[in-house]
């Protein structure tokens, strides 16, 4: 007998496997186009935001440009001030001579002709120096300083931005470290670093930075920091008016400010009596602050300051200040001080002022 074949042949083996040829030449055809697609996005992709690195890089070029630019022009600028700051005192030192001459001349019998001449001589210096302060006016604006914020918003405030004798208070007690009470509590605690890099007292800080800004060049100022007492700016200017005009002056004042640390309660008395024993007398107040006094000029033993009694004080504080001054009031915002607001507003009102509650971003 012949032996049996393994395997017959068999039309239906041969038809499985075309069928299973043809569907992995399927996958694998879809596969490459898929992966062809993804590779055309991704080069779409790198291609797009190489453009916006491009346009960016040119951006920031430009920037740097104008900045360079904007220092250029300030610095010439402030040869300028310099300049003209030195001629103006001159010029003040001439007059006083000449008035010295004049006075001498006038208990003497000179003649009427010498005391003409210098009369015309100190007329024409006057002159000169009121040219000189028009100029610096013209060069720098009636901002003293520059003022840059985050962002290009521009607030109504409604405040009097201007007075030739301007006098800025600020808060620097222990509540100005931040918004809520257990808050302070914990950050009075910490470094004198943490405590100025508070958040609630940069604002304060950035604050009286922006006031300065909007100082006119030809008027005074003064900067006093209170708490329990009262301390100025400037060590040893306490009574006295400084110049916006002395640019360099005016920056060493807001870095003091800035090395101010918020500490102990407030005594709203005694900075308004400082305020009116300013001579002459304040044109213009900003008071920055956050509540109600806590302490006044009688010592008491009470441990308990309860709103009604600090609403006393502030009414008891609000006698000393100067007459007719209007009082423009920044009040930032703190827990449990609910009679603030309404009595900060009756005092702007009262004296013509403004009052303003900053927005969280302000200034």
């Amino acid at each position: 007998m012949s032996r049996k074949r393994r395997g017959a042949f068999s039309p239906m083996s041969l038809a499985f496997l075309d069928v299973m040829s043809c569907g992995f030449g399927a996958v694998v055809l879809i596969f490459l186009i898929l992966d062809h697609q993804i590779s055309e996005q991704q080069q779409s992709t790198v291609t797009d935001t190489s453009a916006e690195v491009r346009l960016l890089e040119e951006e920031i070029r430009v920037g740097e440009e104008n900045l360079v630019r904007a220092r250029n022009i300030l610095a010439e600028v402030d040869f300028e001030m310099v300049e003209a700051q030195g001629m103006a005192d001159r010029i003040q030192d001439e007059i006083n001579n000449f008035l010295d001459q004049l006075a001498a001349l006038e208990n003497t019998v000179a003649s009427e002709e010498s005391l003409e001449r210098l009369r015309a001589d100190i007329q024409s210096l006057e002159e000169e120096l009121l040219r000189l302060q028009a100029s610096a006016v013209e060069q720098t604006g009636t901002s003293a300083r520059a003022f840059v914020g985050e962002g290009d918003r521009q607030y109504l405030t409604g405040m009097f931005l201007g007075g030739n004798r301007v006098l800025i208070l600020v808060d620097t007690s222990a509540s100005m470290l931040d918004e809520t009470l257990v808050n302070i509590l914990r950050t009075r605690n910490m470094s004198e670093d943490n405590k100025r890099s508070a958040e609630k007292w940069q604002r304060a800080v950035r604050t009286v930075e922006w006031i300065s800004s909007q100082m006119p060049v030809a008027s005074q100022y003064q900067v006093y920091g209170f708490n329990t007492g009262v301390t100025p700016a400037i060590a040893g200017t306490e009574g006295s008016w400084l110049e916006v005009a002395d640019r360099d002056q005016l920056n060493a004042t807001m870095e003091s400010v800035r090395q101010f640390v918020p500490a102990n309660g407030t005594n709203l008395a005694e900075v308004f009596q400082a305020a009116a024993q300013l001579s002459p007398p304040p044109d213009n107040i900003y008071l920055i602050t956050d509540g109600l006094p806590t302490l006044s000029e009688v010592r008491s033993n009470d441990t308990l300051v309860t709103p009604a009694k600090r609403l006393e004080l502030f009414e008891d504080a609000v006698e000393y200040l100067p007459n007719r001054v209007p009082v423009n009031v920044i009040l930032l915002p703190l827990e449990g001080d609910p009679s603030a607001t309404a009595a900060y507003w009756q005092l702007a009102q009262m004296t013509k002022g403004s009052f303003l509650s900053p927005a969280r971003d302000w200034p």
